[in-house]
């Protein structure tokens, strides 16, 4: 009989150890200050990346001139290793993402690529005085332009509306 009260006041000190061991765990939760938004993006200065994509790509490099601060450039690459590959992404005013792609790799495997395999549509627009084609797709919509030796796509989850203001504002010089 000793023996049993023995592991009765083992089992039941666990128990009280591990209601205790919870119950301060809970505490520090509460008190314990945390965040569980997104962290604000960055916003990051293109302006040399572009010098050197400019100087070195085998294409008028694009970029965006005169819009408002209220789009926020996050990100940039330029590879000149492999199809004088451009990457220039932006969050818009109203949270979407939108990215300017570039290259002179074979214009179907980009588009796919950069499009995250949106479909060709039969739509185009009339942007200045070249035709861009609309894509369609479940990830990204784009905006294409197939210019000699070089595509370009405008592209990301925001509206129509939106690549449409960026593709307006792209500039090669």
């Amino acid at each position: 009989m000793a023996g049993t009260t023995g592991k009765q006041k083992t089992v039941r000190d666990m128990l009280l150890s591990l209601g205790l061991i919870s119950l301060m765990a809970g505490i520090i939760y509460i008190f314990i200050p945390h965040d569980d938004s997104e962290p604000p993006l960055k916003r990051v200065d293109y302006r040399v990346e572009l010098l050197t994509a400019r100087r070195a790509a085998a294409y008028p490099v694009a970029a965006p001139q005169g819009l408002p601060t209220t789009w926020k450039a996050t990100s940039v690459r330029y590879d000149g290793s492999e199809f004088d590959a451009w990457h220039l992404g932006f969050r818009a005013p109203d949270g979407q993402y939108v990215a300017v792609e570039q290259s002179t790799q074979k214009p179907t495997a980009f588009i796919d690529s950069a499009s995250q395999g949106a479909d060709e549509t039969k739509a185009t627009q009339q942007i200045g005085d070249r035709t861009w084609q609309r894509y369609e797709g479940d990830k990204y919509d784009a905006l294409v332009l197939k210019d000699k030796g070089s595509t370009t796509v405008v592209t990301g989850t925001a509206s129509f509306g939106q690549l449409t203001k960026m593709a307006e504002a792209l500039k090669t010089s």
